[in-house]
């Protein structure tokens, strides 16, 4: 991807400068995408009509973009950064955190993301398989998930405020923070055919909170 013009640009006294023309046609391909993602799958989109719908050349596309996966792994990758900030970077519990208020935090932050960038996430899942930008970017995102979480959890482990299912702690986060992203991203194999997403959502918080504290007291 080529892209020599930066997104935010600062004027020398710090105020923020005005924008580029190319920065609002970069914006507006990302846009472009955002808006055709809720009319049309993924697999169906083509440069064209993304130029056509942000109003810019299709040479003005490759300027800032290699293909239309480029652009979804960069929403995608702004969406990471989203779910990293509301997730406090994956903070350990607070003292005054019980685990069961844990579990809300991991799975609400993640259904707030989700649910902000859907269809976003859906169409990332099923690009992960034509595009290897994106399921790098996917896989990155699970493993800064595994990593940050269980490392918390052999802390409390350590100090026996944890009793996790398994002593392959980084398997068991990968397996549940698996289950969530596909959960969230709309499947039909976990939603079932009512594709109530609230049940699922309830199911995932004992998941997390069973997988690591048992019948402990919540």
């Amino acid at each position: 991807m080529v892209d020599t013009v930066s997104i935010s640009q600062q004027s020398p006294d710090g105020a923020a400068a005005p924008r580029r023309r190319g920065d609002r046609q970069r914006q507006a391909i990302i846009a472009a995408v955002r808006d055709l993602l809720q009319e049309t799958p993924f697999a169906e989109l083509s440069v064209s009509t993304i130029s056509d719908r942000a109003g810019v050349a299709r040479s003005g596309f490759y300027f800032y973009f290699d293909s239309k996966y480029a652009v979804l792994a960069q929403i995608l990758a702004d969406a990471t950064k989203e779910l990293e900030e509301l997730t406090q970077f994956f903070a350990a519990r607070g003292v005054d955190e019980s685990p069961a208020s844990f579990a809300k935090r991991m799975v609400g932050s993640a259904v707030v993301v989700f649910a902000h960038h859907d269809p976003v996430m859906a169409a990332c899942n099923v690009a992960r398989t034509a595009d290897a930008e994106i399921r790098k970017i996917l896989d990155d995102q699970i493993t800064t998930i595994v990593n940050e979480i269980a490392r918390n959890i052999e802390a409390e482990v350590a100090a026996g405020t944890a009793h996790p299912i398994s002593d392959d702690i980084p398997m068991l986060v990968r397996s549940l923070g698996a289950t969530t992203a596909w959960t969230l991203s709309g499947d039909s194999t976990f939603l079932g055919p009512d594709g109530d997403v609230q049940r699922c959502v309830a199911v995932l918080e004992q998941l997390w909170l069973h997988a690591f504290w048992g019948k402990s007291p919540v």
